[in-house]
C-alpha cells in the first residue's frame, strides 16, 4: 500500500537543501526534540548521504520513517517522533 504524501499531516518542514553531511541530520536532531510524540517532520534534503543518514537516525531513535522518496531530487522524508 503506498502512502499518499499529501495525506500525512506535518508538523515540521525543514529545508536543509544544499546542506552537506551531518548538517542536515543534526537540523533534524535538533528540530525532533522540541516537538511532540506522533508528530511528523517532513524533510527535503539534496545529499546523497540522507538516504541511508536518517532511516539509520530513525532506527536508533526509535522514530518512524513514514514515508521516503529517495529516486530523485529532492530527497523528502517524513518522520514521526517516537
Amino acid at each position: 500500500m503506498d502512502i499518499d504524501p499529501e495525506t500525512i499531516e506535518v508538523a515540521i518542514e525543514v529545508d536543509a537543501s544544499g546542506l552537506r553531511c551531518p548538517e542536515p541530520l543534526m537540523l533534524v536532531r535538533n528540530k525532533i526534540m522540541d516537538m511532540q510524540s506522533g508528530e511528523v517532520i517532513k524533510v527535503i534534503a539534496t545529499d546523497p548521504s540522507t538516504s541511508w543518514d536518517f532511516p539509520n537516525f530513525c532506527k536508533f531513535l526509535k522514530h518512524e520513517m513514514v514515508l521516503s522518496k529517495t529516486d530523485g531530487m529532492p530527497f523528502l522524508y517524513w518522520i514521526r517522533k517516537k
